[in-house]
């Protein structure tokens, strides 16, 4: 063997022990994760859209059978506008400002739903409606698949975070990632986490 073939072999064998270093000592993992979260994230705007995309329906389906529930009607046709006129930045993810604003609004949205959605008790015509069981059996889905993305979301945002934190992750965020930064994540508003008040009276 000449001593060039040597040299490719050595060479060879050198970039492939590099590689496997690398990819043992987690160079990757903290794009990987980050991608993983922002995927996470677009399922929940996806699901926020669709919820924002049912409301016309509904509303207008209410408004034919209440229509002295306007301050109701109102509410959630305002609310919803205002979160489909949010412009979510590109850096919400880590600017904890725009994404407790951006929570704020969808927030808002949920709780006009449940007031229109609780005053529909009242109207038994409306309640047999079947246009308005299908709307509200749409809506309720929707928010069983808003509650999985956030909690996928969440999940997605302690893996990649708990990365940027310890170590080897936090090598590389500081060296080749230094510009990667926390993602921000879904709270629980202190009116929710307060136990609700029951009077047997």
């Amino acid at each position: 063997m000449t001593a060039a073939a040597v040299r490719r072999s050595l060479a060879a064998l050198f970039v492939v022990a590099a590689a496997s270093f690398l990819s043992a000592c987690g160079i990757n993992t903290i794009p990987t994760e980050e991608e993983q979260a922002k995927a996470a994230w677009s399922e929940v705007l996806n699901q926020y859209q669709r919820r924002a995309d049912l409301i016309p329906n509904l509303v207008a389906t209410v408004k034919g059978y209440a229509t002295q529930e306007e301050k109701v009607l109102t509410e959630v046709t305002d609310a919803r506008a205002k979160a489909t006129q949010f412009q979510v930045p590109e850096d919400i993810l880590t600017n904890p400002d725009a994404f407790q604003k951006f929570q704020q609004v969808q927030g808002e949205v949920g709780s006009a739903l449940s007031r229109l959605i609780s005053i529909t008790e009242n109207y038994p015509d409306l309640k047999s409606n079947q246009n308005f069981l299908a709307l509200q059996s749409q809506l309720e889905g929707t928010e069983n698949r808003i509650a999985v993305a956030r909690r996928d979301y969440i999940e997605a945002v302690r893996v990649y975070n708990t990365e940027l934190e310890t170590f080897p992750g936090r090598i590389w965020a500081a060296t080749l990632y230094a510009g990667k930064k926390p993602m921000a994540t879904f709270t629980i508003d202190q009116q929710n986490m307060q136990a609700p008040k029951v009077n047997f009276n």
